[in-house]
């Protein structure tokens, strides 16, 4: 503020009985630096009991009171907010003040708390966090369901060009780590069930365990948690990106649904997507146990494939590749879910990263684990 003519201003001047404090000028956040200069020169020489002439003071608001409690004191402020020179608005502002600074602070509440309280309260937040996102994910997942059969009718809304663009991002590019991930743990599994057999002399049954294992488990479950990984992070990042860029909000005002443009694409994707990467980890592990039974147990792999047709019946198959749909959808729908809960910059997109993966990986081996149950208890 360049005008420095109505500056606020404090002078003591001399008369008979004692001193008298003028005030004078606009006592305003303004011109705040100057007068707390002034206020600290003149604070030591105030004394309780000087007059204060307010009859020039100009505009005041709570930063020019506050300057003049330090001033005055509690007491002067009180006694100056009855002056009859100041204006009612004035006087009213500064009991306002007065009345403040009169009331003491409330105390801090003790804190009453102990070890078995503290951890039942983070058992309480951690529960209501989870809650929080089970609502948001099952809200989430209806909303998805409900843009699929809405648009399920009308051929000419299907994005099948990012569809296909999705497609080969999640399957085709994804088809050489899946392999080599699986066919290694198939050869892991065949050493070890070899291994511990050959102690009861039943090493034949090695190929029963690569079958049942890949077949029924670990294909589908290896491939979910390794699209997790990879798929679910990507979306997220994809998403979260155009949240941050405020693409979304631009897809609204064109009036286009988001969820139809950039959800439903990635869905259906990867709903294709994981039941074919899943028949790949099957085939490599199965190929991986194969090896070593080969190379360790001397079973050829003509004898591994006959025990395998004997042993080993079609429903394992069904019973694994069906899982894959199920997890696909979750992955799915959790990785664009954390994608639009991005905030707006670059840490939110890593944090919503790194939790679209955390779910992703907990809710396919909960499902897992559950369809596990239902298959043993249905004797499946």
């Amino acid at each position: 503020m360049s005008d420095t003519s109505s500056s606020g201003r404090a002078e003591l001047l001399a008369a008979a009985g004692g001193g008298v404090l003028r005030l004078s000028g606009d006592w305003t956040l303004a011109h705040y630096r100057s007068i707390a200069d002034t206020v600290s020169a003149l604070r030591a020489n105030v004394q309780h009991g000087t007059a204060v002439d307010a009859s020039g003071l100009g505009a005041l608001d709570t930063a020019g009171a506050s300057l003049l409690v330090q001033l005055l004191g509690h007491d002067g402020l009180q006694a100056l907010s009855t002056d009859p020179a100041l204006a009612p608005e004035r006087r009213a502002l500064l009991r306002a003040v007065a009345d403040a600074l009169a009331t003491p602070p409330e105390p801090e509440p003790a804190d009453t708390g102990s070890a078995l309280g503290d951890v039942l309260e983070h058992i309480g937040i951690a529960m209501g966090v989870f809650w929080r996102h089970a609502v948001g994910l099952l809200g989430f997942i209806g909303l998805t369901l409900e843009s699929a059969f809405r648009i399920i009718a009308q051929p000419a809304r299907w994005r099948l060009t990012a569809l296909a663009a999705n497609l080969e991002k999640t399957a085709l590019d994804a088809v050489p780590i899946v392999a080599l991930l699986t066919f290694l743990v198939g050869a892991v599994v065949a050493f070890l069930g070899a291994t511990v057999l050959a102690d009861f002399g039943a090493s034949i049954f090695t190929v029963d365990l690569v079958a049942f294992s890949f077949l029924r488990e670990f294909g589908v479950l290896l491939t979910a948690i390794l699209v997790a990984g990879r798929t679910a992070s990507a979306f997220t990042a994809q998403i979260g990106s155009m949240k941050a860029n405020e693409e979304i909000d631009a897809i609204r005002v064109l009036g286009l649904d988001p969820v139809e443009l950039l959800v439903l694409p990635r869905v259906y994707a990867l709903l294709l997507a994981l039941p074919m990467l899943t028949f790949v980890a099957m085939l490599s592990g199965i190929v991986g146990g194969m090896l070593v039974c080969a190379l360790t147990l001397d079973i050829s792999p003509v004898m591994f494939l006959s025990i395998f047709e004997n042993d080993v019946g079609l429903r394992h198959f069904i019973v694994g590749i069906a899982k894959a749909p199920i997890f696909a959808f979750l992955i799915a729908v959790i990785g664009c879910l954390e994608g639009f809960k991005v905030s707006g910059s670059a840490q939110s997109v890593g944090e919503h990263t790194t939790s679209a993966v955390v779910q992703s990986i907990f809710v396919v081996i909960v499902v897992d684990a559950v369809a596990a149950l239902l298959c043993m208890e249905l004797g499946w």
